[in-house]
């Protein structure tokens, strides 16, 4: 690189690093993609809440409120979401319309309680997903493995986030509680948080001080307590989560985009009772990828782990090297995704009725041998 060129760079690099957008994620990139827009006089944006057919979008000017209109797709994979960035209209119009939405880099995304097989982006543009878990209710493991399939597969990093810390004095038992944890969640971070102590919160800031973090968990897993403690200012409403079941009371009804005092930018998201995989085939083999390392041994490659000879993956069950659980959970959850993807391709559709048939047949050769018969 010549120095005009590397002069070049560095200014451009200040430029960015000067913007107005730079605490909210703006960076080289965005910049790249955004010229098209600027040649047509438009303005840069991130969306930081959706409302009925609106948005508010921080701009260099400050915070503004758009008219979707014109970016409303039929797919409702490309709606305007939290955090995506967006080409505005120029101070002037009234209203101001979100005329263009720039690629998208990551995006969380489940299926919807529909019959029909959508997805429902919750977070565009994530860098990090803190997967928030309540230490006031027992533990689910299947519920958070859900979680971390969807956060692999959106491309964001996950962390799971032991709240309410305190309700847990006995630190043996809190330790028995993370490793727990840990089993279920094979490279990711798990932290235990007090948000009423402040206990652990030092650790998470550092780790969501860059970047992008959504945060995902229950109703009354603290995610407002948690988002409040990170913001350090009461920004999102907090209700005491029922005595009977831990339950919170929806306090976020929207998904909210929130810029930290140390760095980064922070996404709180309502309660998810529903945690449906969307086509997450990759994220659920990274959150069972002890499972997927095993199968690479089993003699069969579409080896289905139930009652084929030469199984590695039962072998190491029957070892105490995996527990049952896991992979229950792992069967259940590669089931669901495949009847998701399957609603939408045929040709998947065709792959898993021919899977079934094949196993029909072999189960019904085998009770035959079983009563003494001869095929």
């Amino acid at each position: 690189m010549n120095l005009s060129s590397a002069s070049s760079s560095s200014s451009a690099s200040s430029s960015v690093s000067s913007h107005p957008l730079a605490a909210y994620g703006w960076d080289e990139g965005w910049e790249a993609e955004f010229v098209p827009c600027a040649e047509q006089g438009l303005e840069p944006g991130r969306v930081v809440r959706v409302d009925r057919g609106q948005c508010d979008v921080v701009t260099a000017d400050g915070i503004v409120r758009a008219d979707t209109e014109f970016v409303v797709p039929r797919d409702p994979m490309k709606v305007v979401c939290t955090g995506d960035w967006v080409a505005v209209d120029p101070e002037g119009g009234d209203p101001r319309y979100v005329r263009t939405l720039l690629p998208r880099r990551t995006a969380f995304v489940r299926s919807t309680s529909s019959k029909r097989s959508e997805g429902q982006i919750l977070a565009a543009n994530v860098d990090h997903a803190v997967v928030a878990v309540s230490l006031a209710v027992e533990l689910d493991l299947g519920r958070v493995e859900r979680f971390l399939a969807l956060a692999w597969e959106s491309g964001a990093q996950p962390v799971v986030v032991l709240t309410k810390a305190d309700l847990v004095p006995d630190p043996v038992t809190l330790a028995h509680l993370v490793q727990d944890v840990e089993t279920t969640a094979p490279g990711v971070p798990v932290l235990t948080v007090s948000a009423l102590h402040g206990d652990g919160l030092d650790v998470l800031v550092s780790l969501v001080g860059s970047g992008t973090t959504v945060l995902l968990g229950q109703s009354g897993a603290g995610k407002s307590t948690l988002a409040n403690a990170l913001v350090g200012e009461d920004v999102m409403d907090v209700r005491a989560a029922r005595d009977v079941d831990g339950k919170g009371r929806h306090t976020t009804t929207t998904r909210n985009l929130l810029a930290l005092p140390g760095g980064g930018v922070l996404i709180d998201t309502p309660g998810l009772r529903g945690v449906g995989l969307f086509d997450a085939e990759s994220g659920v083999g990274q959150v069972f990828s002890e499972i997927e390392e095993l199968a690479e041994r089993c003699r069969f490659h579409d080896c289905a782990h139930e009652s084929e000879p030469g199984c590695a993956v039962r072998s190491a069950v029957e070892d105490g090297e995996l527990p049952v659980r896991r992979l229950e959970s792992y069967r259940k959850l590669v089931r669901e995704n495949q009847w998701i993807v399957a609603k939408t391709d045929a040709r998947v559709r065709a792959e898993l009725r021919r899977d079934w048939k094949r196993k029909g047949a072999e189960g019904r050769a085998a009770m035959e041998l079983k009563r003494g018969r001869r095929m």
